[in-house]
């Protein structure tokens, strides 16, 4: 690959992960809740997920999604439904010092698989925009190789700064009071971004 195709599709796909989406508020809702704790997981979930959604739409389950409305339809709430029930937990999670962190690293790591995965948006977004970069003169499995592993690396990254931004201003108070605030702030911030895919539109 050309260095300045790849230099090309660095730009492209920071200018895209700057945006937040429901994977980004997933990260911040949940490093909000649960701190420190829960952003090497967070991370690591969102690299799996990602990593999925490219090899599948890739393999053609993008153009499947962006022809198929019901598919499109069925992802969008299955993954509108899954943030709002996180939102829902992180609301009402204990605060108490003796209580538990509101997520546990396996279940942080889940979730922000889930969510990423699910996002039909982002699975038809791939199909259109990867191909953009590719030369069709030149092999296309180790091209491919190459733009996979550079998105789902800027995702991480990406995604590695908002959540120890959101767990270092969770963890700069431990009084029981302040942390259900943030709870609550954070359970909000999920149910939002589960209303915003519900609302979005195949197109």
């Amino acid at each position: 690959m050309a260095i300045d195709t790849w230099l090309a599709f660095v730009a492209a796909t920071m200018v895209m992960l700057a945006i937040p989406g429901p994977t980004i508020l997933l990260v911040i809702g949940q490093s909000l809740g649960a701190g420190s704790r829960a952003a090497l997981p967070l991370v690591a979930g969102v690299a799996l997920g990602d990593l999925t959604a490219i090899t599948l739409s890739l393999a053609g389950l993008g153009a499947l999604l962006a022809a198929s409305a019901t598919l499109f339809t069925v992802l969008k709430f299955a993954g509108a439904a899954y943030l709002v029930w996180l939102g829902v937990k992180l609301w009402r999670a204990p605060v108490e010092a003796a209580a538990t962190a509101p997520v546990s690293a396996r279940r942080a790591m889940r979730d922000a698989y889930v969510v990423t995965a699910l996002n039909p948006k982002g699975i038809a977004f791939f199909v259109a925009f990867v191909p953009l970069f590719v030369d069709a003169s030149s092999p296309f499995l180790p091209q491919a190789v190459v733009l996979v592993a550079t998105f789902v690396g800027l995702a991480a990254v990406n995604a590695a700064i908002y959540a120890l931004m959101a767990a270092r201003l969770s963890g700069a108070v431990r009084r029981p009071g302040v942390r259900r605030a943030f709870n609550r702030c954070g359970g909000t911030v999920l149910v939002g971004a589960g209303l915003a895919t519900a609302a979005m539109r195949n197109h």
